[in-house]
């Protein structure tokens, strides 16, 4: 097992965040994770690390607080957690966040609470989260196994096999079953990246959805819009993969075009809480109706969070036929789930225009693209759907059939 978290660690400093000499790090991880954490700070020291910083988390913890704490003590932020996330902006610092979590583990608390301290802790990070989503900061989030998650995936295995079995399907996600990851890594960003060339391209006005499950939506692109993918580029020019695993090209759309249905195709877990067989409805960008066979008082605490959180954020294209779609296993995990089909986002989209660094949050709002705390992905591909790119003169391209590219 060292063997094999040696080789995710390295992969993570040299293709997560491609840490540079002299550069500091910050992880944040779950206690599970201590002997993981150790063995990625020694790799960050071999790259050239002068400082790698932890910030320890616990779930379980968490649960406790959230039965034991109100609503006015837990949306109190301590200001040493703010602090703590800011320091990584003002140090220009990496940043690693290991997730390893328990899917359902918030299934039995208020809503109420989750949605309070969800909210009140992203706007005192607003800082953080702002520097993440524009590449101030390098940023990589990666997954490990735990009991909870492992055995929801396979019920059916005893603990410990269930554990090596997620193990074995996060080896494959990751190409960790490759002999030379860090290569193998780069030869799939540089196809991803022609995609990405492909779709810009087309210079596209409109993408239009249709599908066998109800889905039957269009949405118009910014002028500008650019499609990025695998890997992304620092304020400071430096490439790095944020999500680890990673299958998808991804823009932002105009955040007042959105019009139709759409049907999710996969569960959500949001906040620790299942939601299940949902769609939405949207006119002229925005969230009109919804429902969700399960959970749907979890969506609606999720829309009302802000404004833009009835706006989507983010478009992004995944091939049916992908490696992990190919695993043939539901996650519930966004992280794998969303590289397993397209998907969209409610909420803050990423500044794929051009020249969005030089514009304000109004200006950007102007230019079309949104701004919320949120930032939810939620999936809707499936083997048939069709998608259709429309350009300004009209012309039209099919760029999916069948789940699949066809560009």
């Amino acid at each position: 097992m060292k063997k094999l978290l040696t080789k995710y660690a390295e992969l993570i400093i040299k293709i997560g965040v491609n840490l540079q000499q002299d550069e500091e790090l910050v992880i944040n991880a779950p206690i599970t994770n201590a002997e993981f954490v150790r063995i990625i700070a020694e790799e960050a020291y071999k790259a050239g690390s002068k400082k790698v910083t932890v910030l320890w988390n616990d779930e379980k913890l968490s649960k406790i607080k959230y039965i034991y704490e109100d609503i006015s003590t837990l949306t109190d932020i301590p200001k040493w957690v703010i602090e703590s996330r800011e320091y990584v902006v003002d140090k220009k610092a990496a940043y690693i966040a290991i997730i390893s979590s328990d899917p359902e583990i918030f299934a039995d608390i208020d809503p109420d609470k989750l949605s309070a301290a969800s909210k009140a802790s992203r706007q005192a990070l607003r800082r953080f989260m702002n520097a993440s989503m524009t590449n101030e900061i390098k940023w990589n989030l990666v997954a490990t196994p735990n009991p909870a998650w492992a055995k929801m995936i396979r019920p059916d295995l005893s603990e410990k096999e269930a554990i090596k079995h997620l193990w074995t399907l996060i080896t494959k996600a990751m190409r960790l079953d490759k002999e030379d990851s860090v290569s193998a890594w780069k030869k799939h960003q540089e196809r991803l990246k022609a995609v990405s060339k492909t779709l810009n391209d087309l210079k596209i006005k409109t993408l239009k959805y249709k599908n066998s499950i109800g889905t039957d939506f269009s949405i118009d692109l910014p002028k500008g819009y650019f499609f990025t993918a695998a890997s992304e580029i620092s304020k400071d020019g430096v490439e790095f993969t944020a999500n680890m695993p990673t299958e998808e090209v991804f823009t932002a759309p105009h955040r007042l075009s959105a019009n139709g249905k759409v049907v999710a195709s996969m569960p959500l877990f949001y906040n620790g809480n299942r939601v299940e067989d949902f769609w939405f409805i949207f006119k002229d960008g925005k969230v009109v109706d919804y429902d969700a066979k399960v959970g749907k008082d979890i969506l609606t605490k999720l829309l009302n969070t802000d404004d833009g959180a009835r706006h989507l954020g983010e478009v992004a294209l995944v091939e049916y036929d992908s490696p992990i779609q190919n695993l043939n296993t539901l996650f519930y995990n966004t992280l794998f789930d969303e590289n397993a089909s397209c998907h969209l986002a409610l909420g803050r989209a990423y500044p794929c225009i051009e020249g969005a660094e030089k514009l304000n949050e109004e200006e950007q709002l102007t230019a079309g693209l949104n701004s919320s705390l949120e930032h939810v992905d939620f999936m809707i591909g499936t083997k048939n759907l069709d998608i259709i790119a429309i350009d300004y003169n009209g012309k039209q391209t099919q760029i999916f059939k069948n789940g699949n590219f066809v560009i």
